[in-house]
């Protein structure tokens, strides 16, 4: 839509003119250090599901808890600033951990070594990147446009950080009142609801997950006369909670695209496939013996990639002159006009930004480290692109957040255009091979992460802009998370990866292969729990062809004989050690493709018929006159993703039909009562789903990925002895504590007439 030089006026709930501690040492630490922890939180997730949940919310509800407890043993009690900068340096773990995790493991899928330097070095520079890049749309996106782009997750965490407000920021915010007073009594039962909600969340997801009570996701396949098509669902809290704020449209429309994927593509081609004699490429397999996550991930992911693909350069296209209008006026404030500002106050403390020249200055700076890091393996035309496609698809992922959340933004798919381009680029520069996987890899690791943490750094500063935070301040607090974050994600990416590698015997898979010794230079000694009783060290073979044995990384004697085949813990094959320990493994599912993607272009393997039939799915949403990025999500996603999000919009829908016949709501516009829904009381335990889901992820990592022998022993029980996670019946039964969260969703949201 076109550019209003004339945004609504939205009053912050702390005014600009109110002076409030807000980037104390004991914020910007608590919120760095909790952002550590949903980082680690979330790396595990996403390399499990390829799916993570933002932090913000989370973090935020964490903050209040913990300021409250400090108060009581004689602390001083925080300003809702305060907390508003916890949960902004807070929400960089996740954001990073994503991008991390769907990237970073295809280098080792390619076949090479993850350095722990290339690691660090992606998650710190993307990180920072995408933060840079977003601070210019700052104006454009979060002011100019706050009716149009939502922001769903930094809404309703604004909703938290207001019922929780402690006695002197209401006091700012001009809410003087009585302890019994009714407003006093609101903000008392909206603070119940929210951490009610948390609790209830969080309660749900342990005893789903970690203690086996029940299945985690349903999921019906049909048989004729639609065969292979499937309906599930991940009857998740937080998945139930997103739903319910991004509302019933965006909602339906991604669920939409879930529907058209596993009910029409995927049974299509079971049709028209199962009389073949043949694989059909990129299948490995008879279409007649693939089951409907087999021909997803054969065929439909690559059509989801298009489409994503094409959904997004569309967005991108249609917000251009948006865009440019945002920037004009920053870009004013370069040299001697910095600081005065042209077309706002600049003076008021909720208008100031980092000054438009350090950011330039700041985002040149690691273009040059990018350029001219060993590890990265990057050339001049890398980091140009990494400069192109991070600016694009930062300015992407910002808008697409405010429509649809941080949690549903297809930030891989945005990895997948990136991939896809600079593969392409490298193509007609002839540049093919396996030197070529990595520097192409950096740059869609780069920009992943950039686009990732630039939607959340939208998120947080939607939420400063509502709470009456200072945009500056809020800035220099996710700069320092970020930074802290990627720090310690990338030794915990390769601790994971230890913690489920195998040295499988070579005897065992590959018994007659040997290799000259002498020409290898690379050596290593086991890691993780064999090297307990294996303390020798080997030389390093990469094995790139299937003769004798399989491809893959091998341990090699002095003589030339294999010892080991090193099989990781992402993505790798083999779940039992020698000893006969189980190990957990880590699928990547969204790094697979990455990995799928780079070998296929620059080996000449990618299906680009399957991309190009993704390409026209959006293009004929658009000329339908349907934005086609939400639903193209839908398409790239697993409908059991895509499935409880559209059943919380469904209750979203349901609430506000009842409340909008309500006295109170007489006469007012649709966008006064969409703004309504948004402060209501099924927001603010959506919100709490959404927090306690999140914060489970910590606990679930833990039990899965620590407490292995725990995990096995609930695995064993439920599965031999507990009809609600295993059996005919455990489908069905599963949706009956499902059923009573949607319900106490529904009620809770109900209002009374007043």
């Amino acid at each position: 839509m076109p550019y209003d030089p004339h945004p609504p006026v939205v009053k912050p709930y702390i005014p600009a003119s109110a002076r409030l501690p807000e980037l104390t040492w004991r914020a910007l630490i608590m919120g760095t250090v909790l952002g550590m922890i949903f980082g680690a939180s979330s790396l595990y997730l996403v390399l499990k599901v390829g799916l993570t949940v933002s932090a913000s919310i989370p973090v935020a509800v964490i903050a209040i808890t913990l300021f409250g407890l400090a108060k009581k043993v004689g602390g001083r009690e925080s300003t809702i600033l305060e907390n508003s900068i916890t949960q902004t340096a807070g929400s960089a773990g996740e954001s990073i951990a994503f991008g991390l995790g769907v990237t970073m493991p295809a280098i080792m899928i390619l076949g090479f070594d993850l350095e722990i330097s290339r690691v660090m070095l992606v998650g710190v520079l993307g990180g920072l990147l995408g933060i840079l890049m977003m601070i210019p749309m700052r104006r454009t996106m979060i002011v100019d446009q706050h009716r149009e782009l939502k922001y769903p997750e930094g809404t309703a965490c604004a909703e938290v950080l207001k019922a929780a407000a402690t006695e002197t920021s209401r006091e700012a915010a001009g809410e003087v009142r009585d302890a019994d007073s009714d407003e006093a009594r609101e903000a008392r039962q909206r603070a119940f609801i929210i951490f009610g909600g948390f609790g209830l969340g969080l309660l749900y997801k342990v005893l789903n997950i970690s203690l086996k009570l029940w299945k985690d996701t349903v999921n019906f396949v049909f048989d004729a006369p639609l065969k292979a098509g499937s309906a599930g669902a991940e009857i998740s809290p937080e998945l139930l909670g997103v739903g319910y704020i991004i509302g019933p449209r965006i909602a339906m429309i991604m669920a939409g695209g879930g529907v058209l994927s596993y009910l029409l593509l995927i049974p299509m081609i079971k049709f028209f496939g199962d009389a073949l004699t043949v694989p059909v490429a990129p299948g490995t397999m008879l279409i007649r013996d693939m089951s409907p996550d087999d021909v997803r991930s054969a065929y439909v992911l690559y059509i989801g990639a298009g489409a994503v693909a094409a959904g997004g350069l569309i967005s991108l296209a249609r917000s251009l002159p948006t865009i440019w209008n945002g920037l004009k006026g920053g870009l004013a404030g370069i040299g001697k006009n910095a600081g005065k500002g042209t077309a706002v106050d600049s003076s008021l403390r909720t208008e100031q930004d980092i000054p438009l020249k350090w950011v330039v200055i700041g985002c040149l700076g690691i273009i040059a480290v990018i350029t001219f890091s060993t590890p990265l393996h990057m050339n001049l035309l890398g980091a140009l692109l990494i400069l192109v496609f991070g600016f694009l698809f930062s300015t992407v992922s910002s808008r697409l957040t405010g429509e649809v959340g941080s949690s549903s933004n297809p930030i891989s798919g945005m990895a997948v255009a990136t991939l896809l381009f600079t593969c392409l680029i490298f193509l007609v520069m002839g540049w093919t091979g396996g030197r070529y996987y990595v520097t192409a890899l950096s740059v869609g690791a780069i920009v992943c992460i950039a686009a990732s943490n630039a939607g959340t750094t939208s998120q947080d500063l939607k939420t400063g802009f509502l709470v009456g935070s200072t945009p500056k301040l809020q800035q220099y607090a996710i700069l320092a998370g970020a930074f802290a974050s990627a720090l310690i994600l990338g030794p915990i990416l390769l601790k994971l990866n230890d913690a489920g590698t195998v040295y499988v015997p070579a005897a065992q898979v590959a018994p007659h292969v040997t290799t000259d010794a002498s020409t290898l230079t690379d050596t290593m000694a086991l890691q993780g729990p064999q090297a307990a009783t294996d303390h020798a060290t080997y030389k390093v073979w990469q094995k790139k062809d299937t003769v004798g044995g399989p491809a893959g990384k091998y341990l090699v004697r002095a003589d030339g004989s294999l010892a080991y085949l090193v099989d990781p813990g992402i993505n790798g094959q083999f779940h039992t050690r020698p000893d006969g320990s189980e190990v957990k493994k880590y699928d990547a599912p969204k790094a697979v493709l990455m990995s799928y993607i780079i070998k296929g272009i620059l080996d000449h393997q990618l299906p680009w018929t399957l991309v190009l039939f993704g390409v026209m799915v959006a293009v004929v949403l658009e000329m339908s006159g349907v934005a086609s990025l939400a639903f193209t999500v839908g398409v790239y996603l697993p409908l059991v993703s895509t499935l409880p999000i559209a059943v919380g919009g469904i209750i979203r829908w349901l609430v506000d039909r009842r409340n909008n016949t309500l006295p109170q709501y007489k006469g007012l516009s649709e966008d006064e009562l969409q703004a309504a829904g948004d402060r209501s009381s099924g927001t603010l335990l959506a919100s709490g789903y959404i927090a306690g889901g999140a914060l489970a992820g910590i606990i679930i990592a833990i039990t899965a990925g620590v407490m292995t022998d725990f995990d096995n022993a609930m695995n064993k029980w439920a599965e031999g002895m507990n009809p609600f996670f295993a059996g005919a019946s455990s489908d069905l039964l599963s949706l009956l504590p499902y059923a009573a969260i949607c319900v106490l969703l529904y009620m809770v949201g109900r209002e009374k007439a007043r």
